[in-house]
């Protein structure tokens, strides 16, 4: 990541505070109960990342809601028939949902959760870098603001990242990728395309360590590695099942192995235990014995979803001012590359 993109992020991190305080039993029962009335009451559904926690995951489930990876909540959100979007995730996803659903209201437990890949990709900066590269076809990571989409081609996920490069390679298409390097790059090799890439990284998925997750291997060598894309390419050699968090948790219900090292944020591993039971799930190390680290496999972001700040949003006439907006001339811009990622990834499944 670029010197000032590190020092943003960085910036962000730095001023982070705790959304809410450790709530007792009944109190965590009293909200859940309290935000499954004020959903129903107001025409709401919640979706929510497969980061977020537990809590927040269940609790869209049992709503009727969506778990799920960027690419579903985008597809949900938008077919969905409620008039109201709790989106439990990062900013950016709050901001996709309110694009394709602009007649619906879009809340957020808080406009604070953001994302080291999108802070990291400043409209202007990204779009001089655009303009320095005019014959690329420009495809951006859904880990990006508004402005970012809406000066790109393509809206891409991780799901359906390589598909779609290898489409846009066969028509002789040169690809300038934003703005996460480490997926770029797995793309890039995994194509044999023309991807030039931006240089953004997510604070999660670059902390994973080869060498740590060489020696936890060495501990349980029957161990499957299961790995997201946007990790280093060192860390990618070493997988078993490289994939969006959706895939990886296919591979975790399909594969044999009784043991899985997961190298992604492991507000995954709540879906991976629901649907894999009998199976047990390590963390791949984030730092060397002993060292800290700025996530520890858990975004800080996504981590300010809570129960106390949804609840805040739902009870609030205006939300709390944690309200989504788009303006309306960027959101037809920016559909027009989100539209032809939907589309794209239903092609797939035909």
């Amino acid at each position: 990541m670029n010197a000032k993109a590190q020092e943003l992020v960085r910036s962000h991190l730095d001023h982070l505070h705790d959304e809410g305080s450790a709530l007792s039993e009944e109190q965590r029962l009293a909200y859940r109960q309290r935000i499954k009335d004020l959903l129903q009451q107001r025409d709401a559904v919640l979706v929510a990342h497969y980061y977020t926690d537990p809590e927040i995951q269940s609790l869209a489930e049992e709503t009727g809601g969506c778990v799920a990876d960027s690419l579903e909540m985008a597809r949900f959100g938008k077919e969905h028939p409620a008039s109201t979007l709790i989106v439990a995730g990062v900013k950016f996803m709050g901001e996709t949902a309110k694009i394709l659903s602009p007649e619906k209201r879009i809340f957020m437990p808080t406009l604070e959760a953001t994302c080291s890949l999108d802070l990291g990709c400043p409209e202007q900066e990204f779009a001089d870098f655009c303009d320095q590269h005019p014959d690329r076809t420009v495809v951006v990571y859904a880990n990006t603001s508004a402005a970012v989409k809406a000066r790109a081609d393509w809206v891409v996920t991780s799901s359906i990242a390589v598909e779609l490069i290898e489409h846009l390679d066969r028509q002789g298409e040169k690809i300038l990728w934003a703005p996460d390097k480490h997926l770029g790059g797995y793309v890039r090799d995994k194509t044999g395309a023309d991807v030039l890439c931006w240089d953004g990284a997510c604070i999660v998925h670059e902390e994973f360590k080869a060498k740590g997750l060489d020696d936890l291997k060495a501990a349980y060598p029957d161990a499957a590695i299961l790995v997201h894309p946007e990790s280093p390419a060192s860390v990618v050699a070493m997988a078993d099942v490289v994939g969006s968090t959706s895939q990886l948790i296919k591979a975790a219900c399909e594969m044999d192995n009784s043991t899985f090292i997961v190298a992604t944020d492991k507000g995954i591993f709540y879906k991976m235990q629901q649907l894999a039971p009998q199976k047990t799930f390590i963390e791949a190390p984030t730092a060397g014995s002993g060292a800290t680290c700025r996530s520890c496999a858990h975004c800080p972001w996504m981590a300010m979803n809570g129960l106390e700040n949804m609840l805040a949003v739902l009870e609030a006439d205006n939300g709390l001012g944690q309200e989504i907006f788009v303006d309306p001339s960027l959101a037809e811009r920016a559909m027009v590359p989100l539209n032809r990622m939907l589309d794209f990834g239903q092609s797939l499944k035909k």
